[in-house]
């Protein structure tokens, strides 16, 4: 008989992993975490004897968490279709660190935030298909009786999710290099409310997507002209931005006095800036837990 020590210890050799699981599933630190905990809620419930394979129980009832928290999920995360906002998405919560030598080496365990993007367009079966299969390589037959389909059916959606997350995600062409200097060419041209230069770093068709919380209208905008003039009206906060390793690249973060306020990241095409995406919830930013140092 297993002791609930014991017990308890196994469980945190497999916590790290299951947070993973459930990071990918639901694009939510917090709500990850969750579903974390209500594993090990559930794992208490049960007989040991019942449980053979401790990390693959956990996995595949973690995944059934998730399915049901994504499922339970509100409209809310539908993007506005016209520039200006005017609607509510929820952009994915980032991992941040400062942008530092030592945080460098943690990038390689870091999921993309474009790929977190593309994830929360696919219905929650097809997620949870190509996650646990393609990501943590839980077999079909193990993943058929959570989503309530064949194996075989359970394989077209792991492949039907495949071909959406290749045919909208860009591929990773610039390096860390070129993001930081980037980044820092950004913060100069906003401070400097420098117009032109801030057109040099975008696409022609950047689109520009500000997350402001439940409530408030999201703010989107489509064409280097528009997205260009939006970032100097932030440039009274450019004095406060830093560069940081945002998810797996290179981002920003505004910090005045050592606390952060906006989070921002920006999506590459052959150098040049397509995406920049920014929570500015309050609310979602304290809940990040971001400690970043005030010098």
């Amino acid at each position: 008989m297993t002791t609930q020590a014991e017990l308890a210890t196994r469980f945190e050799a497999e916590r790290g992993r299951l947070r993973s699981v459930a990071y990918r599933m639901l694009g939510s630190l917090t709500e990850a975490e969750d579903a974390v905990q209500e594993g090990w809620l559930r794992l208490q419930r049960v007989d040991d004897g019942e449980v053979r394979n401790l990390g693959g129980w956990l996995t595949t009832v973690v995944g059934r968490i998730c399915l049901d928290m994504l499922r339970a999920r509100s409209t809310r995360r539908e993007e506005p279709l016209e520039d200006g906002g005017g609607g509510e998405f929820r952009l994915p919560d980032p991992v941040v660190r400062p942008a530092d030598p030592v945080h460098e080496a943690e990038l390689a365990d870091t999921v993309g935030l474009a790929l977190l993007v593309v994830l929360d367009t696919l219905a929650p079966a097809e997620r949870l298909a190509f996650v646990l299969h393609d990501m943590f390589a839980v077999p079909f037959e193990e993943l058929a009786p959570i989503v309530e389909r064949t194996p075989a059916a359970t394989r077209q959606l792991a492949s039907r999710a495949r071909r959406r997350v290749q045919g909208a995600t860009a591929p990773a062409d610039t390096g860390l290099a070129r993001q930081r200097e980037v980044i820092d060419a950004w913060v100069s041209a906003t401070r400097a409310g420098d117009f032109e230069a801030l057109l040099e770093l975008l696409d022609p068709d950047v689109l520009l997507r500000v997350d402001q919380g439940p409530g408030t209208a999201a703010l989107l905008v489509r064409g280097a002209l528009k997205v260009a003039g939006q970032a100097t009206l932030y440039g009274r906060m450019a004095p406060d931005t830093f560069p940081a390793f945002v998810g797996d690249g290179v981002g920003m973060v505004a910090a005045p006095g050592g606390k952060v306020v906006t989070v921002g990241w920006f999506t590459f095409r052959a150098g040049r800036v397509v995406g920049v995406d920014i929570i500015a919830d309050p609310d979602r930013i304290a809940a990040l837990g971001i400690d970043w140092p005030a010098d």
